[in-house]
């Protein structure tokens, strides 16, 4: 999932490297390269992290509403919540939560 900032730039969250490794490790996405690799060639497109300071993890904690209950999708909600950024997604309780008013966001 990357949030695309005011500027242009993209955006990945750090939690999403997480995120990508997991899925590898259960068989749930298989990719090209390793992982590693794979997040690697991803970086070096042009893509760059989203900070992630103790504050943005504190917040996920108490975000309003509803949000998701998965902690990684509450990452990068708060992460996108702190620094208004649009997040790009497909996760449909992501885009739920945009819809009540939470985030903002681009359904991919």
């Amino acid at each position: 999932m990357a949030a695309v900032a005011g500027n242009g730039g993209i955006l990945v969250s750090p939690i999403s490297a997480w995120e990508i490794g997991l899925l590898c490790a259960r068989s749930s996405i298989t990719l090209s390269r390793p992982p590693q690799a794979w997040f690697g060639d991803v970086m070096e497109s042009g893509v760059v992290l989203a900070p992630l300071p103790p504050s943005v993890l504190l917040e996920s904690s108490f975000l309003p509403g509803t949000p998701p209950r998965d902690p990684a999708d509450r990452i990068i909600s708060a992460t996108a919540r702190a620094f208004g950024y649009r997040l790009m997604t497909r996760d449909r309780l992501l885009l739920d939560y945009s819809q009540a008013g939470h985030l903002d966001v681009i359904a991919c």
